[in-house]
């Protein structure tokens, strides 16, 4: 009889057995951060050593600059109003007072008003004849008048004029300013004197060598009370 439950399949074989171990991987110690970290550390703290340093002198910057834009010392006022009246006293400038005329003025004068020199001051500025006011120093020059008449004129209005000559030797005239007043003949009484301003101001380049004066009609309709007739000028 057959037996069925046998079979001619061997076992498996077992494995051979080695004679030394596998070695076992392990994996490879990680490299310490320790200097990373110290770099880190160190260049943070030169940045803030530098944020502080860069504070510190702005600070100090800015309180160097509020103390010396602050308000001047004692010295430092007397120092300025010395320098600023010093430039004043050398401004190039005339301011004239009329001089009163002759009982008989001559007529040469072409009426120019003259001035009285005692009383008038001419800085940088000449004068001629007692008329002209001669310019030493080309440039731009404030010029006025102030004209003050106390006697009309039935046939012409009330005018006075700014007159330039080129030079000394220019006979020609040119009017550069002209002002004008009126005086109603029938108003008023006798008692309050009847007057009129003609006054004018204006900027106009000159150059060295140029005179102005001031004419007016008639040299006998002007008052002469001190203030009320003037003449002058100062360099811009």
């Amino acid at each position: 009889m057959i037996n069925t439950y046998q079979t001619s399949l061997a076992a498996p074989p077992v494995p051979p057995r080695l004679s030394r171990s596998n070695p076992v991987l392990f994996p490879a110690p990680l490299t310490s951060s320790g200097g990373h970290s110290k770099s880190l550390i160190r260049f943070l703290v030169g940045v803030a050593l530098l944020h502080l340093f860069l504070t510190v002198g702005g600070f100090i910057y800015l309180y160097q600059r509020s103390v010396m834009g602050g308000p001047p010392s004692a010295e430092g006022k007397a120092s300025y109003y010395a320098s600023t009246k010093q430039e004043a006293s050398y401004k190039i400038l005339a301011r004239m007072a009329v001089a009163r005329p002759d009982k008989t003025p001559v007529k040469s004068t072409s009426d120019y008003l003259k001035w009285n020199t005692d009383h008038s001051t001419l800085r940088g500025i000449n004068y001629y004849h007692n008329i002209w006011l001669t310019i030493n120093q080309s440039g731009d020059y404030y010029v006025y008048s102030r004209v003050t008449f106390s006697k009309g004129d039935p046939q012409r209005p009330l005018a006075s004029r700014i007159k330039l000559k080129k030079s000394v030797e220019e006979a020609e005239e040119k009017t550069v300013m002209q002002a004008f007043c009126n005086l109603d003949s029938h108003s008023g009484s006798g008692a309050i004197p009847r007057m009129c301003t003609a006054s004018q101001g204006e900027v106009i380049s000159l150059e060295k060598g140029n005179q102005l004066g001031l004419w007016v009609q008639d040299l006998s309709l002007v008052n002469y009370e001190d203030g009320s007739t003037t003449f002058g000028m100062y360099k811009l």
